[in-house]
């Protein structure tokens, strides 16, 4: 097989696992834009919670509903702690997927500069060759000529 004909398996290779790993980062980000988008339902739940046991407490709540009431709100700052905690991981795992991806695409236009490289060689060996024949032909017709 030529070299060409395998360093362009080789860069079709890298650009199907480039475009891979694309979507695997817009996918990251995208799960990073879900996870804060649920933190923040989970706070403004919170501070609406909050609110409204404001309210009810100006119109007189009796303890044991007010300590219902704490309890709730210690779960959700508990779920918003949680979730706090899933977006700095979905933040890590995209920054980890944007590396991965520059990584290859770097890769990728390494493969694509060699196959140029390789073209140019190429070519320039096929200019060459046919500059020599046209040479070769322009002796034959000035040998003829004389």
């Amino acid at each position: 097989m030529p070299v060409n004909k395998q360093l362009q398996i080789v860069a079709d290779w890298e650009q199907r696992k480039e475009q891979k790993m694309a979507t695997d980062y817009q996918l990251a980000q995208q799960n990073v834009i879900d996870n804060q988008n649920k933190l923040t339902g989970l706070e403004q739940y919170r501070v609406n919670y909050l609110k409204d046991g404001i309210r009810k407490g100006q119109l007189g709540v009796a303890a044991r509903s007010f300590g219902q009431h704490q309890s709730f709100v210690g779960k959700i700052d508990a779920a918003c702690e949680q979730q706090t905690k899933q977006v700095s991981n979905a933040l890590v795992v995209a920054e980890q997927r944007k590396s991965q991806w520059l990584a290859q695409q770097r890769k990728r236009k390494a493969v694509d500069m060699l196959l140029k490289k390789q073209a140019l060689k190429t070519q320039h060996r096929q200019d060459k060759a046919e500059q020599q024949m046209l040479d070769e032909l322009a002796l034959q017709k000035f040998i003829r000529n004389k």
